[in-house]
């Protein structure tokens, strides 16, 4: 098993005393669903003067393989909150209910190239038997406040980085990969990832979510229920919520592409427990997976499939963790960053950590150490 080379750097939310609900994996990531990798390629150049084609740049790619490089489908579903954004390939997970590819993340104008670069990756590295076809999954959010976006710096060799780097364990938070010139409530803000242990009839299940966090306005901004963005002022730069939302849910829970819809459903949940109501210009889209029933969809030739699936009744505690692993993961991608200047010199503050425990540890929110 390959280990992601990049550690998370700083404290993550929870370090801090901030609370939140349920029982994190081992590495509070979408990498605790066993055979999910995660990888990342980050392009930072530049200073000052917007020049197009030249800089500054502040952009990247996220890769996250479902089931490592074994390209054995995975049931899915995908739903979409507010419109305004792209995620490829959902038309054929909707028709079937499988996901077939890696998921690709990076900025707006960027995305066509994540999909055809991931096609060719697939091709070229025999990913899932080199099958004939392939409709990848690329999602964006916009990055064009700090990045020359329109410079269009992201090529295949980046997604091909993102791609091959790929890996288990503990992985980067913040500014890194597709999110890396990402902001949340006016605040930097990017790559964001938690997990939960769910126990349902005796088993133990892991859901897990990972976000790509751009969006929202500084007053909107609530943490563990508490209105902070009232009270961190300084350094707003939007005069609307413009922005977007890419979330990726995965589990081991066995579950059925319309269950997994409902998982996908439940996202704007902890989104708005971090204050957002999904701006008219936001785009927000969620796709989850699960890694179970690998038998039944391991080969395509089978006429009869036998498989495994909670009933109905079952999933309210996974409805419980993904919108725990949303909220805190949206959280941790501002927690686990730090100022960045970009295009046109514009600076973006780090959410003020000090500030904000003040503030929480008034309203008693701060988990007693």
């Amino acid at each position: 098993m390959k280990v992601q080379p990049s550690a998370i750097t700083g404290p993550r939310a929870r370090t801090l005393g901030i609370d939140f609900p349920g029982t994190p994996g081992a590495w509070n990531a979408i990498t605790d669903v066993a055979g999910v990798e995660v990888g990342y390629s980050t392009i930072i150049s530049g200073a000052g003067k917007l020049v197009r084609g030249v800089g500054p740049i502040r952009t990247g790619v996220t890769a996250i393989l479902p089931r490592a490089r074994e390209g054995i489908p995975c049931f899915a579903g995908c739903s979409s909150f507010n419109g305004n954004g792209e995620m490829t390939g959902t038309l054929w997970i909707e028709e079937t209910g499988e996901l077939h590819t890696p998921i690709t993340i990076s900025n707006t104008h960027s995305c066509g190239t994540c999909r055809d670069a991931t096609l060719r990756w697939i091709v070229d590295t025999d990913y899932g038997g080199s099958q004939p076809w392939g409709l990848p999954v690329a999602a964006e959010t916009y990055d064009g406040e700090l990045n020359d976006i329109n410079g269009f710096h992201v090529t295949n060799q980046h997604v091909f980085d993102a791609l091959n780097s790929a890996a288990s364990g503990p992985i980067a938070l913040g500014s890194v990969g597709g999110g890396t010139g990402m902001c949340t409530y006016e605040f930097k803000a990017g790559s964001g990832s938690s997990s939960r242990l769910i126990d349902i009839a005796g088993s133990r299940y892991t859901v897990a979510t990972f976000v790509q966090s751009n969006f929202g306005l500084r007053d909107e901004l609530m943490v563990s229920g508490v209105a902070v963005g009232k009270e961190l002022k300084g350094g707003e730069f939007r005069s609307k919520g413009s922005g977007s939302v890419i979330a990726v849910v995965a589990t081991d829970a066995p579950l059925m592409p319309h269950q997994l819809k409902r998982l996908a459903r439940r996202v704007p949940i902890g989104l708005a427990r971090t204050g957002t109501i999904g701006h008219h210009s936001s785009g927000d889209i969620f796709l989850a997976f699960s890694t179970a029933n690998k038998n039944a969809l391991n080969n395509e030739r089978q006429v009869l499939r036998s498989i495994q699936y909670l009933s109905e009744d079952q999933l309210d505690p996974l409805f419980h963790g993904v919108a725990q692993t949303v909220e805190e993961a949206v959280i941790d991608s501002m927690i686990v960053n730090n100022t960045m200047t970009g295009a046109n010199d514009l600076t973006v503050r780090a959410l003020p950590q000090e500030q904000l425990l003040t503030l929480l540890k008034k309203q008693g929110r701060l988990r007693e150490s």
